[in-house]
């Protein structure tokens, strides 16, 4: 049953993944809709599955979803690093790279937790 208190990481990546759109739109703009997409899918289904996890049907299953998030944070991470080494991309800010930092350090902290409760 889903809890609706206020919940950090819930509302933590919404608000990245406003930030993302953002971001996937500026690349977008310069037809480099490959990354925009990448960038966009990744980035937005972070939230998505932790959302999703909120209605989670036992434990396990839970945990697998927040499993899934970390591996999309890992790879929006991979996409944005490409565009920061990459000369013909935008650079992602700084601010945007030390959200995902801190919802993938929140993510990690929540799996160990879960698995050891």
């Amino acid at each position: 049953m889903r809890n609706d208190k206020e919940n950090i990481i819930l509302k933590l990546t919404l608000e990245f993944s406003l930030k993302i759109i953002k971001f996937s739109e500026e690349i977008r703009s310069l037809n480099r809709f490959e990354m925009a997409s990448q960038i966009f899918r990744s980035g937005t289904s972070i939230g998505a599955n932790i959302r999703e996890a909120q209605n989670a049907e036992s434990k396990a299953d839970f945990i697998h979803k927040f499993k899934i998030s970390a591996k999309e944070a890992d790879e929006l991470s991979y996409w944005l690093e490409l565009c920061d080494r990459s000369e013909v991309y935008p650079k992602p800010n700084i601010e945007l790279k030390e959200d995902l930092n801190s919802i993938m350090k929140i993510i990690n902290k929540i799996i160990a937790t879960s698995k050891r409760k």
